[in-house]
């Protein structure tokens, strides 16, 4: 009577504790409590790394995208324009950055009603193939809350 006890006893345990049927005296409960917590450990883990992007997500703040392209008076891309980006009443711009290899640029501005000017800055550029490259002029972009806004500069 005493042993059948034992063994059911032994059997709500091991439901209770998610132990796997296959703990005999050939698989020790040792490696089967290493097993539990290993398990349980990678849970904890998962869990962690969801509630960790998900506040990450809440923390970003919108932005609105200002995408845009450098052309050559032969509609070629040219690549290492410098782009300045400013605000309409500003005198200084507040972004530069240089058009990539296939002359494109992008950069993140506030989201929100704003109006910007983005110019292609010449000024210590070197072209390889092209002389007497001159500025294009001032294209003006409005931004009516977090958007996309494509932009071509041509320069003459």
């Amino acid at each position: 009577m005493r042993r059948r006890k034992k063994k059911l006893k032994t059997a709500i345990y091991r439901r209770l504790l998610i132990i796997p049927p296959s703990c005999s005296p050939l698989f020790p409960r040792a490696a089967c409590r290493l097993l539990l917590s290993a398990l349980l450990l990678c849970l904890g883990a998962a869990i962690t790394a969801c509630l960790a992007s998900a506040a990450e997500k809440k923390s970003e703040k919108p932005y609105a995208l200002i995408f845009g392209t450098v052309w050559s008076p032969q509609n070629q891309p040219l690549y290492g324009v410098k782009v300045e980006i400013r605000r309409v009443g500003d005198k200084k711009p507040r972004w530069e950055l240089h058009s990539d290899h296939n002359g494109e640029f992008a950069q993140r501005v506030p989201a929100g009603r704003a109006d910007y000017l983005v110019l292609a800055n010449l000024k210590g550029y070197k072209p390889s193939k092209t002389n007497g490259l001159r500025g294009g002029t001032e294209v003006t972009v409005h931004i009516e809350n977090d958007e996309r806004t494509d932009v071509g500069l041509h320069l003459r």
